[in-house]
């Protein structure tokens, strides 16, 4: 058993170095720390410039305001600021740094050196040097700038157990070019240099124009990031979201491309993934991440930053509706790319003149407004509200019968215009089919090229679509249990049901609750009858407690429907006639998320005139 001494006081030494382990994990730390607090001073250009991955140098040089000579030993203290005073200050955090204790944990383990100038006068700037072993400050005058240079030399040099824990200088560098980019990305307008070595790496000019910003995202991110997303920008309820989202078929197989901004600061928070995870939850294939920049707004009473030593995470005052709001936003943006919508190519253009190619995209960038309701794919004339299997029987069967009454004018078009090019104006964007090649593929003509389409895919996803819609519009449809089911919960599992109580009845459950520990689930969702109901209730709640949303049941209807819709859609090695194959790609061109099969797989591939040349050499 561990004997317990007298309490006493920590010395100033020890406990900047405890600090130091909640603020400085590794060089990247220390980089980040220090970009923000050159931001906080209003820097327009900042210089990184880092020696064996920032473990032996680390110096940061910015064009701020500088700091005063007389407040150098006060800014290597723990828990000295400019940025808050009072508590209100703190309810509404405006600065990305404000604690007042990084530039003290660095120096607890580190040599640091803090030279500054606030005047136009390069002589009038001050030095502060200091030592983590006794974190005695000395200032003596220094030619400088206006501005700040920040030096943090031999890192963890007194705690030789936390340099073992560091990684090789390739892997730590990485890490300090991940903290520069992150930055860079949330403030295009200040430029940044990055050197490794006395190499440089990375030089990104400022700029304040949507065209900066747009390359900066392709120079951080990479041209087919820009080519293979779609823009976001939308404003709504007091929340303004902007950025991009990577089409399904970008995905990564790491979560390495995901960027999200809160009022400018870099976060993870558990609200926004799981919200971002739902938006493509019926596109995305397997185990694959999207990619993604995005920037949320709000004000700043309405988010608390100081949850964690590092400003990494956040806490919404009201996670729910920043979820809904970047659930719906996104979720839209992508459902509402769709071969018929070519007429805003703004982020192409860009990428184009910034890296010219000589391939071509399908893909198009899409300026999000309000999201709109739900595809209207039902029968206006009909009130009744049908039973599930009718739903996917009419759905189904009723596009069979589509196929039979197609207008068979698309196939005469294609063969009178044989030879010749097909005039823009006459030409939907799949173009018209020519034929079935092996019972699989439709392949098409347009003004573009070759259009090549996965039938059975392209059908799976427009009878998912519509059985999702019909559903939707016939609201959920609940079913009694024959002998209600009790569930013994936890606090927080109570906590969560009692909070959000309402939210079961638009599941289509009925739970009511017993005593203070257990509810009795009453009603069910018929398409869910098969289902473990007390399994899907204590997720759902598990969901409600972690992040106050939850999709378990609408995402288990919405497999249950893929299901259906897979069994229900054309087979392969099913001959299709023209005037059928022709009526496949207009219906591509108007359902949701039609450019990817129910499993995330794309449905259509565009071959430009420039590829197609290519494959057989022409033009060389």
């Amino acid at each position: 058993m561990i004997s317990l001494g007298k309490i006493k006081q920590l010395d100033n030494r020890l406990a900047n170095q405890i600090a130091a382990g909640e603020v400085v994990e590794r060089p990247a730390s220390v980089v980040k720390e220090l970009l923000e607090n050159a931001l906080d001073a209003g820097a327009t250009v900042i210089t990184v410039d880092v020696d064996e991955g920032g473990v032996k140098r680390i110096c940061i040089t910015d064009n701020g305001v500088g700091i005063d000579g007389e407040d150098l030993p006060l800014a290597l203290a723990r828990h000295a600021t400019s940025k808050i005073a009072s508590i209100d200050d703190l309810e509404a955090v405006a600065t990305l740094g404000f604690r007042g204790e990084a530039l003290a944990s660095i120096a607890a383990v580190s040599k640091l050196s803090l030279t500054s100038n606030t005047s136009e006068n390069p002589s009038r700037g001050q030095m502060a040097r200091c030592e983590g072993r006794e974190m005695e400050v000395t200032v003596s005058p220094a030619g400088h700038p206006k501005g700040t240079t920040l030096e943090i030399r031999d890192l963890f040099y007194n705690t030789p157990a936390r340099r073992k824990f560091l990684r090789t200088e390739r892997t730590e560098l990485a890490r300090v070019e991940e903290a520069v980019k992150r930055t860079a990305l949330a403030r295009p307008d200040v430029s940044f240099v990055l050197s490794h070595n006395g190499r440089v790496l990375h030089r990104l000019t400022a700029g304040a124009t949507e065209h900066d910003v747009q390359r900066r995202v392709i120079g951080i991110c990479g041209e087919s990031f820009a080519r293979e997303s779609v823009v976001v920008d939308r404003v709504a309820h007091g929340l303004s979201l902007r950025g991009w989202v990577g089409l399904p078929t970008f995905s990564r197989s790491q979560a390495d491309l995901q960027y999200f901004f809160v009022n400018g600061r870099v976060v993870k928070d558990k609200v926004i993934t799981h919200a971002v995870r739902q938006a493509y939850r019926d596109v995305l294939y397997g185990g694959r991440h999207p990619a993604y920049v995005l920037f949320l707004e709000l004000d700043a009473n309405r988010v608390d930053v100081n949850v964690h030593p590092t400003k990494n995470e956040v806490r919404f005052r009201d996670s729910r509706s920043v979820h809904g709001f970047v659930f719906s936003t996104l979720g839209r943006a992508l459902a509402d790319v769709r071969p018929v919508d070519t007429a805003n190519q703004a982020n192409l253009d860009q990428v184009a003149e910034l890296h010219p190619s000589d391939g071509q995209s399908r893909q198009v960038s899409i300026g999000l407004e309000i999201p709109r309701g739900t595809d209207s794919f039902s029968d206006p004339a009909s009130d009744a509200t049908p039973s599930n299997e009718t739903l996917w029987q009419s759905t189904v069967f009723s596009y069979e019968s589509s196929y039979r009454g197609t207008n068979r004018a698309g196939m005469n078009l294609v063969s009178s215009s044989s030879g010749a090019a097909l005039r823009r104006n006459d030409v939907p964007p799949l173009g018209f089919a020519i034929a079935h090649l092996h019972g699989t593929y439709i392949v098409a003509q347009n003004t573009e090229g070759m259009v090549l389409v996965d039938a059975h895919a392209a059908h799976e996803r427009i009878t998912y679509e519509r059985l999702k819609a019909a559903r939707s519009n016939a609201s959920i449809v609940s079913q009694p249990l024959l002998v209600p089911m009790p569930i013994t919960l936890t606090n927080a599992e109570m906590g969560a049901y009692e909070e959000f109580s309402e939210l079961f009845s638009q599941l289509g459950l009925v739970v009511h609750a017993a005593s203070d520990d257990t509810v009795f689930i009453r009603e069910i969702p018929v398409i869910l009858a098969r289902e473990n109901a007390v399994n899907l209730v204590r997720d759902v709640l598990g969901d409600l407690a972690e992040v106050g949303h939850s999709d378990r049941l609408s995402a288990r209807m919405d497999e249950i429907l893929a299901t259906m819709a897979c069994h229900g859609s054309v087979r392969a090695n099913r001959a299709l006639s023209i005037a059928e194959m022709n009526a496949l790609l207009r219906d591509m061109e108007v359902t949701e998320n039609s450019g990817q099969c129910n499993h995330g797989r794309p449905t259509w591939v565009q071959l430009g005139h420039d590829e197609l040349d290519k494959l057989f050499l022409r033009g060389r």
